[in-house]
């Protein structure tokens, strides 16, 4: 029960006269009083009026005004932090397909274990939202481009196959393109649909070799952060991975410092996950942050129940106690 963003608080002055009501009536019940002490004879009082009220007569006034207080402050139109599920809102999941996803660090495999959780990341967000898919190693494609539709985005995910290399930059750059033809077809709005990506990778980059490249990651996180999409990146692996290529044993490390700054640079958030359970801990945080928003909203249902209940309260309390309305 929110007290606080009145729509009209105007309304809460007729607070005073509900206090108003409330003192006129212990004044009236004051002089009732007094009036009776005047009476000397209490043998003759005891025979005229044997059953004189007790306190529970107060009850229905008492019921009715707090009843009205309340019915006042729902008058006043309390708001109150809701949250609200996101229907028009972007969201490219870029998924690493590079060899290193190969590793066996993560039961059964890096890549098993991403498409795992990328499907329940789908099917867990609000349906109103347009999800894409892109994967990405040397190049980046768009799978799938952002769509309501879960099920194709599901199905490309089941159909991932691991390449060579690590372009990173590619990945984001690609996936702004996916929302920006988006955006150009809805459109309908002053403002394109708040969008955001998902990354995730297990390594560092590698094409181009640096990330401040003009195609580089760091330099599409800017351009990112430029065009108001938030990068949101999940380290995913452990510093003990290895990769069989060719008989021969490599280590493929996750590289954490790259994905954290592209997550800085663009505004978005970072994570880490060593296991599915982390991931898909990584997955349930992000879809709270996209698939909701925070805004504020009328809260004054409870403050109306309760004082609905109050006012019948004191009504039924005075026919009951006094067999009459207040």
């Amino acid at each position: 029960m929110s007290l606080s963003g009145f729509a009209s608080p105007w309304w809460l002055l007729f607070l005073i006269v509900v206090a108003a009501l409330g003192v006129a009536y212990v004044v009236v019940q004051r002089r009732r009083l007094a009036h009776t002490l005047r009476f000397t004879n209490f043998e003759l009082l005891d025979k005229v009026a044997p059953d004189r009220p007790g306190r529970s007569r107060h009850v229905p006034v008492a019921l009715l005004l707090v009843g009205l207080a309340l019915l006042t402050v729902a008058l006043a139109g309390p708001t109150a932090e809701q949250r609200v599920p996101r229907n028009r809102a972007t969201v490219v999941l870029a998924i690493d397909v590079s060899l290193s996803m190969e590793s066996t660090d993560i039961e059964p495999s890096r890549l098993a274990a991403a498409q795992e959780a990328a499907k329940d990341f789908a099917d867990g967000l609000t349906p109103g939202i347009n999800l894409g898919l892109v994967a990405f190693s040397g190049t980046a494609s768009v799978l799938v481009s952002p769509t309501t539709n879960r099920a194709a985005t599901r199905t490309a995910i089941d159909q991932l196959q691991l390449s060579e290399r690590t372009a990173t930059g590619e990945a984001i750059f690609t996936s702004m393109q996916a929302i920006d033809t988006l955006a150009a077809v809805l459109g309908g709005g002053d403002q394109a649909p708040p969008a955001r990506i998902v990354l995730l990778s297990d390594g560092k980059q590698t094409v181009p070799e640096s990330p401040d490249d003009p195609r580089g990651g760091f330099t599409a996180a800017r351009q990112a952060a430029d065009k108001g999409i938030p990068v949101s990146t999940i380290s995913f692996g452990t510093q003990y991975g290895t990769v069989t290529i060719e008989d021969e044993r490599i280590a493929v490390p996750v590289d954490d410092p790259s994905l954290e700054e592209i997550a800085n640079l663009s505004g978005g958030s970072f994570f880490t996950a060593s296991s599915l359970e982390e991931l898909h801990g990584a997955y349930d945080t992000l879809e709270e942050q996209i698939g909701f928003e925070t805004t504020r909203g009328d809260a004054s249902r409870p403050w109306l129940l309760l004082g609905v209940l109050a006012v019948t309260g004191g009504l039924v309390a005075a026919m009951v106690l006094r067999q009459r309305l207040p």
